[in-house]
This record gives structure tokens, sequence and C-alpha cells, in this order.
């Protein structure tokens, strides 16, 4: 009989990320808010807003586990590699979701001045814990909508 050891290194083994010269498990739970926590984001942004944060999340080479996109804020639980900083790929995604948007959505642009998102945004970094923070993700009130 396998000890919940062996069932638990063969369960996360897909989950590593195999680089050129590293082998590493590096995830993050990120939060941002929009700014003055206004609830602006409307179900049509809010899908436009994770079409975005999906393809940035290729270009950058970062694995999204779990996201969702609410009213004023998002959540977004990722894998990222080593190169990259929790910090920088936050920025990343603020400053281009707040670009796009705003040039997309004009009325944005008339609710919110100056920046969509606040300048301060949670990480979490996460361990072999995956679940917890995927099933907190899962139960938050984000938009519901059908993927095209």
């Amino acid at each position: 009989m396998k000890s919940s050891k062996d069932k638990r290194s063969k369960r996360y083994r897909y989950r590593l990320r195999h680089d050129r010269h590293s082998v590493s498990l590096l995830t993050n739970h990120t939060v941002f808010c929009t700014k003055f926590r206004r609830p602006i984001i409307t179900p049509v942004i809010a899908k436009r807003c994770e079409q975005i944060i999906r393809q940035l999340a290729l270009d950058l080479d970062i694995k999204i586990i779990r996201m969702a996109v609410n009213a004023e804020h998002v959540h977004i639980f990722y894998v990222y590699p080593p190169k990259l900083s929790p910090s920088l790929i936050a920025k990343k995604f603020k400053l281009i979701t707040s670009f796009l948007l705003r040039k997309e959505f004009p009325e944005l642009k008339k609710q919110i001045k100056d920046h969509l998102w606040a300048p301060s945004n949670y990480h979490g970094s996460v361990g072999q814990g995956f679940d917890v923070v995927d099933n907190y993700i899962k139960g938050q009130e984000g938009y519901n909508y059908d993927e095209d």
C-alpha cells in the first residue's frame, strides 16, 4: 500500500514548472481593487477584463489557475516563472487592463478620471495548499457569463 506522501507527490508533480535551468512551483494569489473601491465593473467589462488578463498571462508565460472578476475587485490565482516577481506581474496586469478597458469603455473615464485600479494590491504566496485558495476564489460572487 502506498503512503499518503507518495500520493501527494504524484498529485503535485504535474503542477511543477520545468524550465531550462530550474524546476519550481511558484504560486500566488493576487487581489486588486478599483480606485476608491467603486463597483464600476459591469458583466461586459468583467468579461473583457478577464480576456485581457488571460492574454497577458499567455504572453508572460503565466498559468492562471482560477480568476474571479467582481464589481470592485479582481482575484487571480496563478503559477508564475522564477524570472518574474508577483509585484511586477500585478503591475503589468493593472497597467494594461486599465489602459485597454478605459480605451474600450469610455464610461469608465467618466466615473474614474485618472486610474482604474487602486495603487495597492494583495499578494499571498501559496505553497502546497492550492485547494484552499482555489475554493475561496471559486466561492467569490463574481459575474456569471458563458465563455465563448
